[in-house]
């Protein structure tokens, strides 16, 4: 047993996640001793690739482990909520996991149905792999210390997402890019100045929190991920079994937040609209402060 904490970070593959990996690697932060990537399986290929080029040898002086959660992708998982049939629907759960936009079809009150996709694909796998790496059973309690110390990827303009753990005696989240003041921007700055590729946006391809301009990237450059998004989209339209009992919102579901069918939204950008795009640099989120 070590002397002290496990030091972990939770790997996106995305702007924030990357910069800590290489801060890190570069020694500008203190080393780690692993990366932990949850993998969902609907990942754009461009976060696939980031990450196969963070994890080539000589890259980083430290493992980075790939942990999914048990059975069905999130993709394949919603498409078996989404069906008819019985037989194929998942055993794990029965509602969205993601958070898709709904309209009521009683009131037209639109909303968003509960979201469970990153708890179930993303914490779940990586506190199932941290027991395996502090060698605790699966029933067995979290050590009443601290074992380890998890580096989360968040800068500035998301403080609001800071968390403790759900264990906070035995798993400490730590957020290095909000003790140096870094925010997005600040991130892309770091990488572009040491000449390191510029991360993509880490989200599952039918996340309805991608804007626009992500889809529309998506659209142009993964039609693979672009496809799945779509067969998504059509999907939900009818609803997820037992989703309605997870919000009091009862209709038809869409990936994109214009109740639109994503295949039909206009995507096009501000300046082929015939808009002038008077922000030419990308946006840290803290306009008004």
């Amino acid at each position: 047993m070590q002397d002290r904490p496990l030091r972990v970070l939770s790997l996106g593959a995305g702007v924030q996640s990357t910069t800590l990996a290489l801060m890190s690697a570069t020694g500008d932060l203190p080393p780690l001793d692993r990366a932990i990537f949850a993998d969902t399986g609907s990942e754009p290929h461009h976060v696939y690739a980031h990450l196969a080029w963070l994890m080539e040898a000589g890259r980083l002086p430290f493992p980075v482990d790939i942990v999914k959660a048990p059975g069905l992708s999130l993709g394949e998982e919603i498409f078996a909520a989404a069906s008819p049939d019985s037989a194929t629907r998942p055993t794990r759960g029965s509602f969205a996991r993601a958070p898709f936009y709904i309209r009521d079809d009683r009131t037209g009150n639109k909303g968003m149905v509960k979201r469970q996709c990153t708890g179930d694909y993303k914490v779940d796998p990586i506190y199932r792999h941290l027991r395996t790496l502090l060698g605790i059973g699966p029933r067995s309690r979290w050590p009443q210390r601290r074992a380890v110390e998890m580096w989360m990827g968040i800068s500035m303009d998301e403080i609001s997402r800071m968390r403790d753990s759900r264990f906070p005696m035995t798993i400490a989240n730590l957020y290095p890019l909000i003790d140096l003041g870094f925010t997005r921007v600040a991130c892309l700055d770091w990488l572009e100045a040491r000449g390191y590729p510029l991360p993509p946006k880490s989200a599952c391809t039918f996340c309805p929190y991608r804007s626009d301009r992500q889809f529309r990237d998506l659209k142009d450059n993964d039609p693979e991920g672009w496809a799945e998004a779509v067969r998504v989209d059509e999907a939900i339209r009818t609803g997820l079994r037992d989703a309605a009992r997870k919000t009091p919102l009862q209709g038809q579901m869409f990936v994109h937040r214009s109740l639109v069918p994503l295949a039909e939204v206009d995507l096009s950008s501000a300046e082929e609209r015939g808009q002038p795009n008077l922000f030419n640099n990308e946006c840290e989120g803290m306009c008004g402060v």
